[in-house]
């Protein structure tokens, strides 16, 4: 298990679930949109602006197929999944771990798409966008962890669990 790579919708917790199991299995931790704003010098929102939904999956798939590292928790935007250099990258240098949650559960989560650069197309939904990306998400994964109804804490357990079986 070199490396431990998060995909799922936003608002699924890829990020605060990446950090703390990053801390308890003494790993490194990257947010990979946080590696785009840095080279970019915009936030998410921003970049989608001046370049457009596919401008912005080309970046990501760039900064995504390059990110070398070992013993890391890797937790890209939701979108990676669309951007197939960056997909086989992670297939190839660790595992990658669906964090799945109903649309439900994400819309509750999800106050606003836009401020959180979410990349929804023109008229797109929410509800379009978790039915058009599951099937991704599900094509990728080596390891799904359902966190419907689990705490943060409980969801991180499981995660751990999922990884040390695997």
């Amino acid at each position: 298990m070199e490396n431990i790579i998060f995909i799922g919708m936003p608002a699924v917790g890829k990020s605060t679930v990446g950090v703390v199991v990053a801390k308890r299995l003494g790993y490194q931790f990257i947010d990979t949109d946080l590696l785009i704003q840095e080279e970019e010098g915009n936030l998410l929102r921003e970049i989608i602006e001046k370049k457009g939904i596919d401008g912005f999956l080309e970046i990501e798939d760039r900064v995504n197929a390059k990110v070398n590292v070992h013993n890391t928790v890797i937790s890209p935007g939701g979108s990676v999944v669309y951007c197939e250099n960056a997909m086989k990258h992670y297939k190839e240098i660790g595992t990658v771990v669906y964090l799945m949650a109903s649309y439900e559960t994400i819309n509750k989560r999800l106050k606003s798409a836009k401020n959180r650069g979410v990349v929804l197309r023109d008229g797109q939904t929410l509800k379009d966008l978790y039915d058009e990306r599951v099937p991704l998400f599900e094509r990728y994964a080596d390891l799904t962890v359902c966190e419907d109804g689990l705490k943060l804490e409980d969801t991180i357990d499981k995660v751990i669990e999922a990884l040390q079986s695997a």
